[in-house]
């Protein structure tokens, strides 16, 4: 169950540096608010992926569910009740606001991880067998 997959661990990063980017110094109505939230998903993905051998699905519901946990928080306020409300890092992190279009950004983004790993995993299978 436990592994260390450069793979998905290097996806990851790139992911990660792409992020910042992002949040540093892009300023649209589109990338930043929208594609971001897409790339997110993918990358927590990656990320658990990196270390966990576990189902992809298993692992794309999680990491929707606490997507999903995070924009709940943001609806509550929880970077204001928890004082940061001045703090940068808190508010690209957490973020500030709700808004039901992340959500649609969050399910695109689990989609894509599905649909890509349904195109590797055809695409291993086919390999092995020519292999074979």
């Amino acid at each position: 169950m436990f592994t260390f997959n450069k793979k998905y661990f290097y996806a990851a990063l790139l992911l990660f540096l792409t992020e910042v980017f992002i949040a540093l110094f892009v300023r649209d109505k589109f990338i930043r608010p929208y594609f971001g939230d897409v790339l997110v998903v993918i990358m927590l993905y990656c990320f658990v992926k990196s270390f966990f051998d576990v189902p992809a699905l298993k692992v794309a519901i999680g990491v929707l569910v606490f997507a999903c946990c995070i924009e709940f928080l943001q609806y509550l306020n929880i970077v204001g009740k928890m004082g940061l409300q001045h703090s940068v890092i808190a508010n690209t992190i957490i973020g500030n606001y709700f808004a039901w279009k992340d959500i649609l950004a969050y399910v695109a983004g689990f989609l894509v991880v599905l649909l890509v790993e349904i195109f590797l995993v055809k695409k291993e299978a086919l390999c092995a067998q020519n292999i074979s």
